[in-house]
């Protein structure tokens, strides 16, 4: 599983974004791709934050007294990290998360969102995209994502209820 919630502000947290951060550098050399400072300053907000964000709380992140920075940008550039595989759109919250890892060709991804801390967690499973594959293709449904949302109680969340009933 790979961790997207509960960094702010620790050691993980800037591990996670400095792992996010080299990785896009890198990705957009091979490329050939534009890495922008606004897509720069984007990224690094969502990946600093190690929570989902949307575009308009990016953009207030990243507006100061002398600078406006518009939500319309930020989506630009989300749409960009997006594309490339920088950060994933969390799509019941509006939101976005950094990614700091490749994911392989085809391979679906299942985010765990906890209703109780907000945390999100990233994880793939090969059951769950045979399972939909076979459904797509019986369906004759060929998918722009594979990306499916689960929402429930986080381990840690659960653990925090059990202790507070005894």
């Amino acid at each position: 599983m790979h961790d997207h919630a509960g960094h702010e502000g620790g050691a993980c947290g800037a591990d996670h974004a400095a792992a996010t951060m080299a990785r896009a550098e890198k990705l957009c050399r091979d490329r050939s791709l534009h890495f922008t400072k606004l897509r720069h300053d984007v990224l690094q907000a969502v990946a600093e934050t190690g929570k989902p964000m949307g575009a308009y709380d990016i953009a207030e992140r990243l507006s100061g007294p002398e600078r406006r920075v518009a939500a319309v940008s930020v989506y630009r550039a989300l749409d960009f990290l997006t594309e490339n595989g920088l950060v994933h759109r969390i799509a019941s919250r509006n939101a976005f998360v950094s990614c700091a890892h490749e994911h392989g060709a085809g391979e679906g991804l299942v985010f765990l969102i906890c209703r109780s801390c907000g945390g999100i967690d990233e994880t793939t499973s090969p059951e769950i995209e045979a399972g939909l594959g076979r459904t797509l293709e019986r369906a004759g449904f060929r998918p722009a994502s594979r990306i499916l949302e689960v929402e429930g109680e986080c381990g840690a969340c659960h653990g925090r209820q059990g202790d507070d009933a005894h």
